[in-house]
Formats: C-alpha cells, sequence, structure tokens
C-alpha cells in the first residue's frame, strides 16, 4: 500500500466488506471443526487478517480460520480425548497455533519458501482443486440440512449420505436457488455484488418468511464485544503433542498458502516473496493463538471472492478486519438472521471458480503424463488430506523432472546445402547426414538416469562406414560420475574400432568437471572441441561437405531431393504443419498490406523489398524465391488507386530485382544448387497457374508489358 491509488479504494471498501460477510460462517463453521465455540472464528478474522496484511508481498490473498489447519486439529483433540468446547481443548488449540506461528518462524529462518520452485503447474494446479473440491463436499451437508463435513473423501461421502436421509426441502431449495442466482449473476454481470443482495434476501426470508420454522438452520447467536487477550497456558498442555501437531500444522499452512499465493499470483501477474509468505503467515498464526482462536491459514474461497469483485491491495483484508469488529461490536444480533444454506452456496460460488477444469482438460490435451500427474496430486488431497496431498505433490514434481531428465529432447543433425549450421534431420526433409559422420545432439545434463539412452542411440546409429561420432553438447551444463566413466569406455571402444570421438558446443565449466571427475586426458588428446565445425575439420572434413543423398555428376554435387508436391516453405512447414498452405498466404497478404501503406512509392525504390520486409531476413535464398513469386502472382489484388500500370511496374521491377539478385547469390556462394533453384522454379510455376490462373495469366501479362517498357528505354 505505500503507493496506493485513490481510484482503488471503492472496490477495496466492497471487496472488504463481501469478504466480511462470507467470513463469518466460514469461520464460525470452522472453529467450530476445531473444537472451540463458534464465536472464536469471528475472533480469528481480526488481529490474524490484519497483522498478515501488514506482512504480505500479495496485494490480494486473504488469510484467516480455514478447513486443513482446523479439520488437522479437530481430529488431533478427538484422538487425545478432549472434549470439544471444553476447558482443556480451548487450552491446547490456541497451543497448536502458537507453535505453529514459531514452527513458520523457524521456517522462514531456513528460507523454506524456495519449497515452492520445485512444484510443477500441473501438481499445484491438481492439489488447489483437490482442496476445493474437498472444501465443497464439506459444504454439502449443509445445504441439505445437517452439519458441516469432516476428513476425506470417504468420511464427506458418509456424511453426505447420512444428510440425505434426512434431507430438508426448503434448505435445499433456499441453497440450490441462491447458488443458482450467484452463479447466473457472476455470468452476466461480474462485478456486480450479488452476494451481498443474496444475503440480504436471506436475512429477509428469516425475518419475514420465518424460514427456520420450516427446519432451516440459521447461524448460532454471538454475544457482543471484542475478543480478550491470552496468555499462553503452557503449564496446562501437553507441550510435547501441541509442537508435534503444530509442526503438522504448520507444514500445512506453509505450502497450502504459498502454493495458492502462488497461483492467484501467476493468473494476475504479480510477483511474490515466498519467505516473506511464510513470515507473514507465522505472525497471523500468534496472533491468532493471543486471541484464543486455532491456528489460520490462506484462505483459496476468500481470495477467490476478493479475486472476482476486483480487489486490488491488502486495503480488502483492513477493510474486512474492521467490518469485523463493527459487527462483533455492534451487529452481533444480526447473525442470528443469516440461513445457513444461503451463506454455504455462497462458499460454494467461490470455490468453483477455484477448481482447475480448464487446466486438466489442457493437461488431457497437450500431455497426457503431466494429465495423470493433475490426477494424482487431486485425489491424494481429496483421500489422504492435504498433508499428504503436499508430500505426494512434491514426489510427483521430482518425478517428472526425472521422467523428463532421463528421455530428454535428442536428434541426429545432418547439413541443408546452401544454409549455414546443422539441422535436426527428422524435421528438415533437406537436411543430409555428412557421409561417414554421425552428429548427435543430446538436449540435456548427462547424469545416470540418462546416461544408458545416450549411449545406446549413438551405438545405434554407427555402421562399418561410421568414422566420426560428434557429440553436440550445447544444452548439458553437467556431468556426474557415472556418465564420465561411460564417455571414457565409448571413447576407448570407439578409437579401438577407428571411429574418432568428439564432444563439443558445450560450456567450458563442463570441461573444469571432466578434470574433476579424471577424464581430462579426453581433453588433452583432442576429444573436446568447441564446435561441431571444429571437431570436422580436426578429422579432415572441410566445406563443401559430401552428403548422403547427394549424386556427383561433372559440374559438382546436385541434391537427390525429389521435387515438393505441395506448397511449403520449409521454416512454415515446420511451425505450422497442415496449415502451412494457409499461413503462406497469409504472411503474402500481411506484405502486400505493407505496401498498401507506405507512403512513398520513391521510399520503396530506395529502401528495397528486403529492407522494407524485414522477417525475409530469416528465410533461406530458395525459400524467398518461392515467396516472392507468390507475391508477384497476387498483384491483382492490390486496391484500385495502386493498380495502375505505373506503380504496378515498380512493384514488379523490385521482386524481380530481388529474384535475380538471390540467383547472382547463389551462383556466386553455392553454384551446386543453381540447377535445384531452376528446377523448384519450374514447379512453382506449374502449381501457382492451376492454383490461380487468372492470377497468372495476367501476371504474364503485365511481365511482357514490362518487358516492352525495358526494350522502349533501351
Amino acid at each position: 500500500m505505500k503507493n496506493y491509488k485513490l481510484n482503488y479504494l471503492p472496490k477495496d471498501i466492497l471487496a472488504g466488506i463481501i469478504i466480511a460477510a462470507v467470513s463469518i460462517p466460514i469461520s464460525m463453521g470452522y472453529a467450530e471443526v476445531s473444537g472451540l465455540p463458534p464465536v472464536y472464528g469471528l475472533y480469528g478474522s481480526v488481529l490474524p487478517i490484519l497483522f498478515f496484511a501488514m506482512f504480505t508481498t500479495s496485494p490480494q490473498f486473504i488469510f484467516g480460520v480455514d478447513a486443513a489447519p482446523a479439520a488437522i486439529i479437530g481430529a488431533a483433540a478427538a484422538g487425545l480425548g478432549l472434549q470439544a468446547q471444553s476447558p482443556e481443548a480451548m487450552s491446547f488449540i490456541p497451543m497448536t497455533a502458537l507453535f505453529a506461528g514459531c514452527w513458520l518462524l523457524l521456517f522462514f529462518l531456513l528460507k523454506a519458501g524456495k519449497m515452492v520452485d520445485y512444484i510443477s503447474t500441473p501438481v499445484m494446479g491438481g492439489f488447489i482443486s483437490g482442496i476445493a473440491v474437498t472444501i465443497i463436499l464439506m459444504q454439502i451437508p449443509k445445504i441439505l440440512g445437517g452439519g458441516s463435513g469432516t476428513g476425506e473423501l470417504p468420511e464427506l461421502i458418509r456424511t453426505i449420505i447420512e444428510a440425505v436421509h434426512q434431507i430438508n426441502g426448503a434448505s435445499v431449495l433456499l441453497g440450490v436457488c441462491s447458488l443458482a442466482v450467484i452463479v447466473i449473476a457472476r455470468r452476466l454481470a461480474p462485478k456486480f455484488p450479488m452476494v451481498i443482495v443474496v444475503m440480504a434476501a436471506g436475512v429477509l426470508l428469516t425475518c419475514f418468511g420465518h424460514i427456520d420454522q420450516y427446519g432451516v438452520r440459521l447461524l448460532s447467536a454471538v454475544e457482543p464485544g471484542l475478543p480478550k487477550l491470552m496468555c499462553p497456558q503452557f503449564r496446562s498442555v501437553d507441550l510435547s503433542q501441541a509442537a508435534g501437531r503444530g509442526l503438522m500444522v504448520a507444514v500445512v499452512i506453509m505450502a497450502e498458502t504459498l502454493l495458492s499465493e502462488n497461483n492467484f499470483a501467476f493468473r494476475n501477474g504479480y510477483k511474490i516473496k515466498d519467505n516473506q509468505e511464510i513470515l507473514a503467515c507465522a505472525v497471523g498464526n500468534i496472533a491468532s493463538a493471543l486471541v484464543g482462536c486455532c491456528p489460520v491459514n490462506g484462505s483459496i474461497s476468500r481470495t477467490s471472492m476478493n479475486d472476482q469483485y476486483g480487489g486490488r491491495t491488502q486495503m480488502v483484508s483492513v477493510t474486512a478486519g474492521i467490518a469485523m469488529i463493527l459487527l462483533l461490536l455492534f451487529g452481533t444480533g444480526f447473525i442470528g438472521y443469516l440461513p445457513v444454506p444461503v451463506l454455504t452456496a455462497i462458499v460454494i460460488s467461490a470455490l468453483m471458480k477455484v477448481v482447475e477444469l480448464d487446466l486438466a482438460v489442457r493437461l488431457f490435451r497437450v500431455s497426457r503424463n503431466e494429465f495423470y500427474i493433475f490426477l494424482a496430486a487431486f485425489f491424494a488431497v481429496l483421500l489422504l488430506g492435504t498433508i499428504y496431498g503436499v508430500i505426494i505433490g512434491i514426489i510427483l514434481s521430482f518425478i517428472a523432472v526425472v521422467l523428463k531428465a532421463t528421455n530428454p529432447p535428442r536428434a541426429f543433425l545432418g547439413v541443408i546445402p546452401g544454409r549455414d549450421g546443422f539441422y535436426d534431420c527428422s524435421k528438415n526433409r533437406h537436411a543430409h547426414e555428412i557421409e561417414h559422420v554421425v552428429i548427435y545432439r543430446f538436449s540435456e545434463s548427462l547424469f545416470f538416469a540418462n546416461v544408458k539412452t545416450f549411449q545406446e542411440d549413438i551405438e545405434n546409429r554407427i555402421s562399418d562406414e561410421t568414422k566420426m561420432v560428434i557429440v553436440d553438447a550445447g544444452a548439458m551444463t553437467s556431468i556426474d560420475i557415472t556418465a564420465a566413466d561411460r564417455l571414457e569406455m565409448m571413447c576407448e571402444r570407439f578409437a579401438k574400432q577407428g571411429i574418432h570421438f568428439y564432444i563439443t558446443e558445450h560450456m567450458s565449466s563442463v570441461n573444469e568437471q571432466m578434470r574433476q571427475l579424471g577424464i581430462g586426458w579426453m581433453i588433452e588428446k583432442g576429444h573436446v572441441r568447441r564446435t561441431i565445425t571444429a571437431a570436422l575439420h580436426d578429422s579432415g572434413y572441410l566445406e563443401p561437405y559430401t552428403l548422403k543423398g547427394y549424386t556427383v555428376q561433372k559440374n559438382g554435387h546436385i541434391i537427390n531431393i525429389s521435387a515438393e508436391t505441395e506448397n511449403t516453405l520449409e521454416e512454415f512447414a515446420w511451425a505450422f504443419g497442415d496449415e502451412t498452405v494457409d499461413q503462406i498466404e497469409k504472411r503474402v497478404h500481411q506484405v502486400l498490406d505493407s505496401i498498401h501503406c507506405m507512403p512513398d512509392w520513391e521510399e520503396i525504390a530506395e529502401q528495397g523489398i528486403e529492407s522494407s520486409l524485414k522477417y525475409w531476413h530469416g528465410l533461406g535464398a530458395i525459400d524467398e524465391d518461392e515467396f516472392l513469386r507468390r507475391m508477384e502472382i497476387h498483384m491483382d489484388e492490390l486496391p484500385d488507386k495502386m493498380a495502375d500500370k505505373d506503380h504496378r511496374r515498380i512493384i514488379l521491377g523490385l521482386l524481380e530485382k530481388r529474384r535475380h539478385h538471390i540467383r547472382e547469390e547463389i551462383g556466386r556462394e553455392h553454384p551446386e544448387i543453381l540447377e535445384k533453384l531452376q528446377r523448384r522454379r519450374e514447379k512453382l510455376e506449374q502449381r501457382l497457374e492451376k492454383q490461380n490462373p487468372e492470377g497468372a495469366r495476367r501476371l504474364h501479362q503485365w511481365e511482357q508489358e514490362l518487358r516492352q517498357k525495358r526494350e522502349e528505354s533501351s
């Protein structure tokens, strides 16, 4: 809020009031789940939320009494034989909040926020979706007329079934109608505060319709007054149990809050400081302990609602905290008129936005492995609980990293005549391997889990004619001792077979690792070269290379490639696949549109087409020749004001000039592929005449006129 803008204030205040209103049923319900009287949920929505707002770096995340910590502490208290709302429970539960805060302070000092860096998007999405669905399932019994559900999926299903047997029709009707109104309003008018309208309607139904007489549950009445500060009861609590449960809760709070905060930060385009967020959680939990409340956590449902209503800063939290103070002082009588089904519908509507269905569908389409990881994280939370979901999520993230590292992108490289560099032979049909040479690109660091793949790829590729193996290690940033031993073994074996072995293109730090791992002799004996070209020269392979698939004639090497059967440029074919032809034509029309916008024809003549259309510089000479010819065939599409003969001659002249320059450049630098260019031009003319016969006829007519004009000028 350092650079707060006043135009944020209206939306922040509105969102803060809505958050405070929604926090009433959520906080009271989860306080009861933890084993405290419901009013303590309201107490936990004052100081903790304000202290969190003071320390957080997230502009929109909301803190408060939430499901996971409440459920863990409630189960722990019950396991210790502490009766809910008893003096013993009311001493033990705040003590776990205090220990949770202390553990979080320790995590802050240890900079544990980096944990989130090791959790992938599928894991994060599955984790968040699992929490959201869990909380939704907890709310369903309240819609049916019962109490809140607890536990994991089996317990929640059992609670829902029990609620169905004692279903209250009025409660279901009220909850479903409220949910439908909120969802429809969110689609039609997403910024309209329909939540407040629905809540007010629920109060009016209680006041004038007396819906409580039909079995609809209302929130419990609350005594007015602010919470009193409490001193921790160290002597009356089993400190080892409190510290142990506090550690479990601290891990859950850290993981759930950081994952959720990063999810919202990524979606809304801002950054947070993970370690600072741990400190904010620690301070919030210590504040909760001081008012006698249970451990508190980042709330996905309330943050989602804040996001929906456009809250921009932590002024939302400040507003919500102040509103809760005013409620506790002057409005506790209002709480007793709020129907539980209405408030439950509000909570469910907020959580529906949190479930990452879009991400699941996207992963199913593009990456089945990541989709299965998403499902595993989702069901881990749903079936085993938050803490096990966190552990399984982290394990899955590491498994995903290992799987990718053990099966990295790799390719065998060749040369495309007329172009510099080395190209993936499987993706470039004009790329040919150099005779007797295997060039292998391995795009990952080399270590024990993938070195066997590395070795098998190379050994399966070599033949009796292979004289040289070159490894393009440009993406290889490190090697381990297993990989070093395997490299040494391969180098010695290839030497016995008369095959030169080289490692190239890698960072200099890899050479240092090789020396440390005891294979520095490979560098000393010349098996390590800086570039692929240097390795080729070292073994006597000089340009122009003899390529597989060439036919040697008197005039040199002729590429033995059949004429293309489709209208494809190499780059477009690689990028767009089946949409290649449409994309080529799209680019041609973009160029024509840019010509339409040129203010001065003399400017075109001065700059030349090649400088006006900068992206041509990335095309190969033969590809550019085809592109230019396509432009010529579309000359009849120029607007009327530019389609007179003089303007057309200027454009055709510039295009032809560029094509002539290409032919001269190829003849000078790569005379061996001039014949290929001529064959390509003949094939192109035939195709273009079939595709656009009228345009081709007009083009030939304009070219004749241009030649006549030149003859007259000469």
